[in-house]
């Protein structure tokens, strides 16, 4: 909204808990730290999409909920057409849902905790993207951006977070496969950025303990990081430092040796063994 949005609508499965967010982006009394706050800690299930508005709008900024369930399909296809149709394409779209089980992974039910991760953590940001991207892709006057939210899970294997990992590990993929798709056919105009944090203190990861070096990080650190990444186009956005570290040492070593290392000397391995989650 600070960067002079015309409209933002804002996607969740939780209907009081999305027009409760709205509710507060559209307070004039919200200050920068609580937006901050707001934009990343709402939901763990939450897509937001920041358009220009149409042409018959006034020049106040618009703020709007939708109640979406984003596992579904047809759903993401039926919100999207609503979407354009009140505020108009988006200019930015950020794919932030992400819902976890913290289990070894024969105690991760088929449908339940395999198949909906994989749905909302995978599969919905690029449903959503693909319905959205056309328009992105035909209007030229101005940059566009689109903005994923991945996470350091999705660049290395850990216990307890084996399909959480999975889903993304395949965002990471699909999102800077994209970028290069989007470079390589000349739409220099959008540019995709995904980022790839530790754990944040939202709530998601309760229980979780950070690596070495490796603090729980404020929500408002990690949406600045994002969002200034993304603004500037940069592909891939690591936070903090100890990430693209922990990257480069498992990229080098051999696999016992990293499982050591990471093991027992940055302790990643155990970072989920208390894991509760939201509860």
């Amino acid at each position: 909204m600070r960067e002079g949005a015309a409209a933002v609508a804002l996607w969740d499965v939780d209907r009081e808990r999305v027009e409760a967010l709205a509710a507060e982006l559209d307070s004039a009394e919200l200050n920068t730290a609580e937006l901050d706050t707001a934009e990343l800690d709402a939901t763990p299930a939450e897509n937001t999409a920041v358009g220009r508005a149409p042409a018959d709008a006034t020049d106040s900024v618009r703020v709007r909920a939708y109640t979406v369930d984003i596992a579904d399909r047809e759903a993401i296809s039926r919100a999207a057409r609503r979407t354009r149709e009140e505020l108009g394409d988006p200019d930015i779209l950020v794919n932030n849902a992400g819902i976890v089980r913290g289990a070894l992974f024969w105690e991760h039910e088929p449908e339940r905790d395999i198949e909906a991760t994989m749905r909302v953590n995978t599969l919905a940001p690029m449903w959503l993207t693909r319905e959205l991207l056309p328009a992105m892709l035909a209007d030229r006057s101005r940059p566009k951006r689109i903005l994923n939210i991945a996470s350091a899970a999705g660049t290395l294997a850990n216990p307890r977070m084996s399909v959480y990992a999975a889903s993304k590990w395949a965002m990471i993929g699909w999102s800077d496969s994209l970028r290069l798709e989007l470079e390589r056919e000349g739409h220099g105009h959008i540019a995709v950025t995904t980022f790839c944090p530790s754990y944040i203190s939202t709530g998601m990861f309760s229980g979780a303990r950070g690596p070495l070096l490796t603090p729980i990080m404020r929500p408002s650190t990690a949406v600045r990081a994002a969002w200034r990444g993304m603004l500037a186009g940069t592909p891939i956005v690591t936070k903090p430092w100890t990430v693209k570290l922990a990257m480069a040492l498992r990229g080098v070593l051999p696999t016992r040796a990293w499982d050591a290392i990471g093991g027992r000397v940055f302790h990643v391995y155990s970072s989920m063994d208390r894991f509760t989650g939201r509860g």
